[in-house]
């Protein structure tokens, strides 16, 4: 049997991952003051164990303004870089390649968490958490123009987005001396990248607004500058909203896609929606793979690569999408939530030989003994009950 596209290597520049899964960036909501905390140690190593080729650390604030939560990593300071290499290297330890994304909520900062309603931070509880710069945490944005009934941000100056500019930068910096290996840009899903692209929340009348080419521009500079600090083997990527049902579309994302890839950027990370609300469904309803058709186009139109990610859930729906060269990665986020060993589970669905090689040694041992012990066990991933089918 022929190797499952799935699990063949990719490289990109001089980085190779062992197979095409991703663990897409998921926001953990549990730093202390913009530090990563064991939560996040235990939360991409068990993604790393379980036999992903790439894991990312979630969204990571290049400027205190920019976190949507008391509970946001940051890395707007070198003191936070001893904390994420511990992350990285455990996740370079176990078999994967270690990954970061950098980005900013913009007006979408100062929020309580999704689970506590996600609606607007007030002071009092932020103090409770320990915040003390309630005042500099403030909303910034392209205009002054409010996400909703959110309250109204400030709109950012010139000389400001010039500073956010060069913040990207220095976190890129950060983040190669912290030792990731894959770096993106996040340009995604309502925050500040994409709100400089929306021609709903950016209403300016210079040189960062206005026309299309003026408001691609702060993605522009960022990339620029994120690729200037950091290595050039090392990859970057950069996800957007391909479609966000207010304003930026399909054939607005291929031209910054083709933009940016002349300007060093390898992957295109291929999401939707925030702008107005999560999910787009632009492509029909929500359901199995709903967001695939945007990688595909990008990967065609751009011909760059591209990433697809929502709701691919089982082992033959992302391998159906490589074969039909729709992506070259498939990301995943709440399914690794559900089952942290997707991987292996996949291996085995699709016939991997030795699929237990994707496993340290601890387990791979363990798990072998048990299979040569008991022949006819079905794992229960694969299998509803004693007498169940699958």
């Amino acid at each position: 049997m022929s190797k499952p596209l799935l699990f063949t290597p990719l490289q990109v520049r001089d980085i190779t991952l062992k197979n095409r899964i991703v663990v897409a960036p998921m926001h953990q909501y549990a730093a202390k003051q913009g530090f990563p905390t064991d939560w996040h140690l235990m939360n991409v190593g068990r993604f790393a164990v379980g036999g992903a080729g790439l894991v990312f650390v979630e969204s990571t604030k290049v400027d205190r303004r920019g976190c949507g939560t008391v509970g946001d990593l940051g890395l707007w300071d070198d003191a936070f870089v001893p904390h994420f290499k511990r992350l990285s290297d455990f996740i370079k330890e176990h078999g994967s390649v270690s990954a970061l994304q950098l980005g900013h909520s913009g007006r979408k900062a100062r929020r309580f968490r999704p689970w506590e309603g996600g609606r607007p931070l007030e002071q009092e509880a932020a103090e409770a958490e320990g915040v003390d710069d309630w005042e500099a945490w403030e909303l910034v944005a392209p205009t002054a123009v409010a996400a909703g009934n959110d309250p109204e941000p400030r709109a950012l100056s010139r000389a400001e987005i010039q500073d956010l500019v060069k913040a990207w930068g220095k976190a890129a910096a950060r983040a190669e001396a912290a030792g990731f290996d894959v770096l993106e840009i996040h340009g995604a899903h309502g925050y500040l990248i994409h709100q400089f692209l929306s021609p709903v929340a950016n209403l300016r009348n210079d040189d960062y607004g206005g026309t299309e080419a003026n408001r691609r521009r702060f993605a522009i500079e960022v990339t620029e500058c994120v690729r200037a600090n950091w290595p050039d083997h090392k990859p970057l990527f950069l996800r957007l909203s391909v479609e966000d049902d207010a304003g930026w579309g399909p054939d607005d994302s291929v031209t910054l896609s083709r933009i940016v890839k002349d300007l060093g950027v390898d992957v295109i990370d291929c999401s939707s929606g925030g702008m107005r609300g999560s999910p787009v469904v632009g492509t029909g309803p929500v359901g199995y793979g709903y967001q695939v058709p945007y990688a595909a186009k990008v990967r065609e139109e751009a011909q760059m690569l591209s990433m697809a990610v929502g709701l691919i859930v089982h082992a033959d729906q992302a391998e159906q999408i490589l074969q039909n060269g729709e992506a070259d990665l498939i990301a995943l986020a709440r399914e690794f939530l559900h089952n942290p060993n997707w991987a292996l589970d996949a291996a085995q669905k699709l016939g991997l030989d030795d699929a237990y090689g994707l496993m340290p040694s601890a387990y791979r041992f363990w798990l072998e003994k048990r299979d040569e012990a008991v022949a006819e066990l079905v794992p229960s991933t694969q299998q509803s009950g004693i007498g169940g089918a699958a």
